[in-house]
């Protein structure tokens, strides 16, 4: 079905180090690579890729444990689902294209990724877009009441004995329309097509044990690796763009562009008209402002 949306975009699985990727690709000049977040797929890219692609050569993937891409088995560290094992998915498949240096945007989880990928990987990211979000660390070491309410989900993940799994498996359909519903204000619709892809890739339990491994992870091992980062001194050298929805909670909670110059040497961004899901709910917008920032910083 994802086809249907994405019909120009040639599709392959690429192996990274035992990991299937799933992945598409359309046009041609400077890569970029764009990272989908939680609880979707490379679909939520479906109006700003092709966009993107008038100009540079766009990599779509699903990321380890979602979408078409393989859930491997995970550890009691997480191991496999942390940001550094997710990250180097994607280095592995741009080296597999025949990118070493490219440009990432990435929403929500991916944007966790791409900034765990522009850390570990310096030389192969010349620019990062991080998309409704800020760093991981930050929002722990700054979590209040509003952060637990408005993220609460954050938590529940992250809860064990398969809680989660098993609730959420209960009825995957209702989990992915309720959750993206309460975090969509206004403008663009989601897009049936890519609701019922979502919705059919979160109908597997693999995929939603995965999920919740991802954020297991996140509030575990990925913080030892953060803060061994920031007691070392190590910050994003590349040029950063942050956005973020107006109506959104990062938008409402946090000074956004203060919160990533904190962890970043290059800091720009701005507000845009919506709630969380950028690409599909401002896609316009988005395009736009990644269309300017990759045409500035976004060259091999």
């Amino acid at each position: 079905m994802s086809d249907q949306l994405l019909g120009d975009f040639d599709r392959r699985t690429v192996d990274a180090d035992g990991v299937r990727i799933n992945v598409r690709t359309a046009g041609y000049g400077p890569p970029v690579l764009l990272l989908h977040g939680y609880p979707q797929t490379h679909l939520i890219w479906h109006h700003v890729a092709p966009v993107l692609a008038a100009t540079h050569r766009v990599v779509l993937t699903d990321l380890r444990g979602y979408g078409d891409s393989a859930k491997p088995p995970s550890d009691d560290a997480h191991t496999p689902y942390a940001k550094r094992s997710m990250a180097r998915d994607q280095l592995l498949v741009m080296r597999e294209l025949g990118f070493d240096r490219f440009a990432v945007v990435g929403h929500d989880r991916g944007g966790r990724v791409g900034h765990r990928l522009a850390l570990d990987h310096p030389e192969a990211v010349s620019a990062l877009a991080v998309l409704d979000i800020v760093p991981t660390r930050y929002a722990f070491h700054h979590a209040d009441m509003g952060f637990g309410l408005g993220y609460y989900h954050w938590f529940f993940l992250t809860a064990g004995n398969g809680i989660p799994e098993h609730l959420i498996g209960q009825d995957p359909e209702f989990w992915i329309r309720t959750r993206m519903g309460a975090r969509h204000h206004g403008g663009t619709p989601f897009s049936e097509a890519a609701l019922a892809e979502y919705v059919r890739c979160f109908s597997d339990p693999a995929a939603i044990h995965a999920s919740c491994e991802d954020y297991r992870a996140a509030a575990s091992l990925d913080l030892v690796h953060d803060d061994a980062d920031a007691a070392a001194g190590r910050r994003v050298t590349a040029p950063v763009l942050a956005l973020w929805g107006a109506y959104g909670f990062v938008g409402r909670h946090y000074d956004v562009l203060a919160a990533w110059r904190g962890y970043a040497d290059d800091v720009r961004g701005q507000a845009l008209p919506c709630d969380h899901y950028l690409p599909e709910e401002a896609p316009a917008e988005t395009a736009h402002q990644l269309r300017a920032f990759l045409a500035d910083h976004g060259g091999a």
